[in-house]
């Protein structure tokens, strides 16, 4: 499906008007930049005060999922006005959620390792590469257009990344090697590749296979999609004796036991946040505009975590982070600019329907 075809389909499928649209896009993209920055801040946090465990920071990352239950039932009795002959099949929801849970688990896992090793900052400016992956996985999967300007934020994407990567004087948490600080680089980079193939393969599912018009089918892939992982990671926790350890984390934790419960417990609600509006956006725009948005949050991050944790900004972060701003605006205009093309066509057809009719 073409880019204007999704933006004309959306407008005439959900029936709401071009201010409500945008209105609700606006509460998606503040769910996802306020509850992703949040996380990772925290997540960081967590670290920095003595937290060392892997599969209770990927757990966190889908655990508050129950959450959501709330908004779901408030919406379940609203109409669902797609057709029910074309529902996908029970069997078929559950592998797609299966897949896709299971994805995210092991997505979250590298996000783990990644924040592990890396500063805030650091991590957030090589997840910015998302953009340059979701914009490859976007054409091959989703059929989305490859223009001039998505191809110039791949390749400044790509070079912000390889800045970071090159720079001596990283800053890197205490304690951590160069060669942890590779393993952390590496992981986050995978991260960000996995991270754009579930948002492509989400859309695909939502195209080919869910078909709703509500705002229920996105809740439903969150919630199902988020127990999967949930249950693979805390397979994982207890799997690899983690779980024995938290106790003394706690009691251990720099800021006290209170403190610990808390940033655990945050995490969760951020992190949730945050894929409701990821996978909103997804549902009403697209994955690429998703990942767009995205970005918008692994710029104000960096900043962030100066004032936070007074990580080194160095000349080299400064670039990278320019390089990454510069991608961003690139795609957001490549946005406007399908989004004015669609309009247009659809006045276009509009006028024409109406002068059959006369």
């Amino acid at each position: 499906m073409s880019r204007e075809g999704e933006i004309t389909n959306q407008f005439h499928l959900m029936k709401l008007g071009r201010w409500q649209w945008w209105i609700l896009v606006a509460v998606n993209i503040f769910f996802l930049v306020a509850g992703q920055a949040a996380a990772v801040i925290l997540g960081r946090f967590y670290y920095d005060q003595g937290g060392n465990s892997k599969w209770l920071a990927t757990l966190v990352q889908t655990a508050a999922f129950p959450v959501l239950f709330i908004p779901f039932f408030l919406l379940a009795s609203a109409k669902d006005s797609s057709d029910s002959s074309t529902a996908p099949s029970i069997r078929t929801l559950a592998l797609i959620y299966f897949v896709l849970g299971v994805l995210i688990a092991g997505d979250n896992m590298l996000y783990s390792v990644g924040l592990l090793y890396l500063s805030a900052s650091t991590y957030s400016l090589i997840c910015a590469t998302q953009l340059a992956f979701n914009a490859v996985f976007s054409y091959f999967i989703n059929s989305q257009k490859f223009t001039i300007l998505i191809l110039n934020s791949v390749v400044v994407l790509t070079l912000s990344a390889s800045l970071i990567a090159v720079n001596d004087d990283s800053d890197k948490p205490s304690g951590v090697s160069k060669w942890k600080y590779f393993i952390g680089f590496i992981c986050t980079i995978a991260a960000s590749a996995m991270y754009s193939l579930i948002l492509s393969l989400m859309q695909l599912s939502f195209d080919k296979f869910i078909k709703k018009e509500t705002f229920s089918a996105v809740l439903e892939m969150q919630i199902y999609t988020s127990l999967v992982a949930t249950c693979v990671s805390t397979v994982g926790l207890f799997a690899s004796g983690e779980w024995n350890t938290l106790h003394g984390e706690m009691e251990a934790f720099g800021k006290g036991s209170l403190a610990y419960v808390m940033t655990v417990v945050w995490t969760a609600i951020s992190w949730q946040v945050c894929s409701v509006g990821v996978v909103g956006l997804i549902f009403i725009v697209s994955s690429l505009f998703s990942n767009v948005i995205s970005t918008v949050s692994l710029a104000i991050t960096p900043i962030a975590s100066v004032i936070a944790f007074h990580d080194k900004m160095g000349g080299v972060k400064v670039i990278a982070l320019l390089l990454a701003c510069w991608g961003f605006a690139s795609y957001i205009y490549q946005n406007y600019v399908d989004d004015s093309n669609a309009r247009k066509a659809q006045i276009d057809v509009d006028g024409s329907q109406n002068d059959s009719v006369c």
